[in-house]
């Protein structure tokens, strides 16, 4: 069964990576049809047009954002049936397929797809004031989701440092705030300043913010950023090489069913998309989709 693949025409830096896709496609022998998005929503038209066509196997080109809307356009597409995600991490992100410990790029990922050794990952659902939706990598509310909308409006020629650059910004803007999580039968209650919620290991353009998260346990990786933001002086450099975990000002979880109440204004970013504000109820979705890896 060929492939149906979505480019995002913003994931490059230099201009869509289209023509880039179709040639190394033609050259490795790659079965597949390819289609330019042009917005959200003709993402899920195209998914769903596909599937009603007969394809279950489907290829996201771009960042951890296309990779978000083309994973929620195959979950609305399919229901419970289970398809092939093969992602090409042509975006400045790209970091779900680092917990891989792949290459990024055209060609490599490419490459994989030819190849295509699965892999039955979970993946989480969330709902709140903004809707119900999937989410793949992690989701944050509080300081992160903020800067995840600063990155998103910095120069894509920047690449990854703009994730890191957007953090700083973002932190002397947002105030920490009284939350209340629960974790399964576990719950946290007081100041913090951020909670991510992560299925895989990185985030933010390589930072090791979930070195204990496994994709295929059916849990989610809990982390509760507390404490005063100068302390994002000691942290931040310790998620980058993922040695945080012992630090006073993270409370860490790990559960299937999680609702963290936070202040309404409080954003919410899923795969690097910001998808709302203000609390959320999140559950996980065991071996839900396959992946290439």
């Amino acid at each position: 069964m060929s492939w149906f693949g979505v480019v995002n025409p913003a994931a490059g830096r230099r201009g869509s990576p289209y023509n880039e896709v179709l040639a190394v496609s033609s050259e490795i022998g790659l079965d597949a049809e390819f289609v330019e998005s042009t917005s959200p929503s003709d993402v899920i038209l195209r998914i769903s047009d596909a599937h009603a066509a007969g394809h279950r196997r489907f290829i996201s080109v771009g960042g951890d954002g296309t990779a978000h809307l083309v994973l929620n356009a195959i979950m609305q597409a399919t229901g419970d049936e289970r398809c092939v995600l093969g992602i090409v991490p042509a975006g400045s992100g790209s970091d779900f397929v680092r917990t891989f410990g792949h290459r990024r790029g055209v060609r490599p990922g490419l490459e994989r797809i030819v190849d295509a050794d699965l892999y039955t990952v979970d993946i989480g659902t969330a709902s709140g004031s903004f809707g119900n939706t999937y989410f793949l990598n992690a989701l944050n509310l509080g300081v992160a989701a903020a800067s995840a909308a600063t990155a998103n409006r910095l120069p894509r020629r920047a690449g990854s440092a703009r994730y890191t650059t957007a953090f700083w910004i973002a932190l002397w803007r947002f105030a920490s705030g009284p939350i209340i999580a629960t974790v399964d039968r576990h719950r946290f209650e007081g100041e913090a300043i951020n909670v991510v919620v992560a299925n895989g290991q990185f985030f933010g353009g390589g930072l090791n913010i979930a070195p204990r998260s496994v994709l295929t346990d059916g849990k989610m990786d809990v982390q509760i950023f507390r404490g005063p933001r100068r302390q994002a002086f000691a942290i931040m450099p310790r998620v980058l090489r993922g040695t945080h975990l012992t630090h006073r000002g993270v409370q860490r979880y790990s559960g299937s069913s999680i609702r963290v109440e936070v202040p309404d204004d409080w954003p919410i970013e899923a795969d690097g998309e910001i998808i709302g504000r203000g609390s959320v109820t999140i559950h996980v979705i065991p071996e839900a989709i396959d992946v290439v890896i």
